[in-house]
C-alpha cells in the first residue's frame, strides 16, 4: 500500500528525562488521553497563548477614545456574577466528597 502523497502530519521526536515522560504518562493517564495526544495538546495551547499574547491590537484614535470612555463609566453589576462572588467556595461548604 503506497504512502499517501497528501499527507499533513509532521513527526515530530523529542529526548526527555525518564522523569518527564511518567509525568507525562501520569497526566495523559488522569485525562483518559494517550502521550501523543497529550502532549501535542499541551504544545498547541502553549503556543496559542504565545502566538496571542504577541497579538498587536490596533485602534484608531477614535475608537480608543471610545474604548477608553467605556471603560472609565459607571460600572453595572451582573447579578450572576454578584450571586456566584456570595457563593462559598466548594471547599468552605464541605461540597468537595472526600477521598
Amino acid at each position: 500500500m503506497p504512502a499517501s502523497a497528501d499527507r499533513k502530519e509532521y513527526p515530530i521526536s523529542m529526548r526527555l528525562p525518564e522523569a518527564d515522560v511518567a509525568l507525562i504518562d501520569r497526566a495523559a493517564s488522569l485525562r483518559g488521553r494517550s502521550r501523543t495526544d497529550f502532549v501535542r495538546e499541551a504544545a498547541v495551547r502553549a503556543a496559542e497563548d504565545v502566538v496571542m499574547e504577541a497579538a498587536l491590537v490596533r485602534m484608531s484614535p477614535e475608537g480608543f477614545a471610545a474604548f477608553m470612555n467605556v471603560l472609565s463609566g459607571p460600572v453595572e453589576p451582573v447579578p450572576e456574577m454578584v450571586e456566584l462572588a456570595r457563593r462559598p467556595a466548594p471547599w468552605e461548604s464541605g461540597a468537595v466528597a472526600e477521598r
